[in-house]
């Protein structure tokens, strides 16, 4: 592999992204949602107390954060780092420019590495665009008191705004291991809808397998259950066995997804 080409490829893909609609649309949505959301909650009597920090929504600006991002996890996540991903590769079955792309000064390596950087990149942009805008509108919207904990203690602001940030940092890694998952698909399938499709699908399935009354370690093993990892923030003593199980997961599934789609890059026949 060349970085050069590496670079070159990973370029290509930024400027196509950024001339494509749905680049736009998906951080409008992760931008303007949270403000939105923020609005309904100061303005309307009710609150989403079925969900964790629900009732703290109108007291604490961080805890509207938290209660997006367990919304988020449900289903926004595998949408959200799929949408690049999953349509990387099989664009170029869809518009038949594989023999374009491939040249002697760009290997089937290059494209690979170019194109799977282009779908994380995407991915955390996309991410972080939704957790900053989700603390802003928390904070601007509702206010900056304390927030209380799942175990009933005041935390402080600093505290309050450290355990925000790294809950949010937290489902990097799985969304990350969906981005992987997505391209495999789009390599395997030659299909955008699949790669885009079907890690969303598996995403909601992982979910209601995670509520069923079964053996703890067939929880951990999905890799939706890392979404949630971040409960271990806000309770006292805080514990961090399952960002931990999440991480080392979610890692794996990466390395395993990019290693499957590269293989099967390599072997395909483009040539003919």
């Amino acid at each position: 592999m060349s970085a050069r080409a590496i670079g070159a490829v990973a370029g290509v893909e930024f400027v196509k992204l950024r001339g494509q609609i749905k680049t736009y649309v998906v951080l409008a949505a992760c931008v303007i949602g949270p403000f939105a959301f923020a609005a309904a909650i100061r303005l309307q009597s009710s609150l989403p107390s079925d969900t964790l920090f629900g009732r703290a929504a109108k007291e604490s600006g961080f805890a509207v954060p938290l209660v997006l991002l367990g919304f988020a996890a449900l289903w926004a996540f595998p949408v959200l780092t799929s949408i690049v991903g999953g349509d990387l590769f099989s664009a170029e079955d869809r518009y038949g420019t594989w023999k374009l792309v491939l040249t002697r000064g760009c290997s089937r390596a290059d494209v690979f590495a170019g194109k799977v950087i282009a779908a994380v990149a995407a991915s955390v942009l996309v991410i972080v665009a939704f957790a900053a805008s989700s603390i802003a509108a928390g904070l601007l919207v509702i206010g900056n008191d304390p927030l209380i904990d799942l175990s009933g203690i005041s935390l402080s602001h600093d505290r309050a705004w450290s355990r925000v940030v790294l809950a949010w940092t937290s489902i990097l890694a799985p969304s990350l291991a969906f981005t992987a998952f997505a391209v495999l698909l789009s390599v395997i399938s030659r299909n955008s809808v699949i790669g885009v499709g079907l890690p969303v699908v598996i995403g909601l399935v992982m979910q209601l397998g995670a509520m069923l009354d079964g053996p703890e370690v067939f929880r951990r093993l999905l890799i939706t259950s890392a979404f949630g990892a971040w409960h271990g923030l806000f309770v006292q003593p805080s514990y961090y066995g399952p960002l931990f199980d999440g991480i080392v997961l979610s890692g794996a599934c990466f390395v395993l997804c990019l290693a499957l789609a590269f293989r099967s890059l390599r072997r395909r026949d483009i040539a003919g």
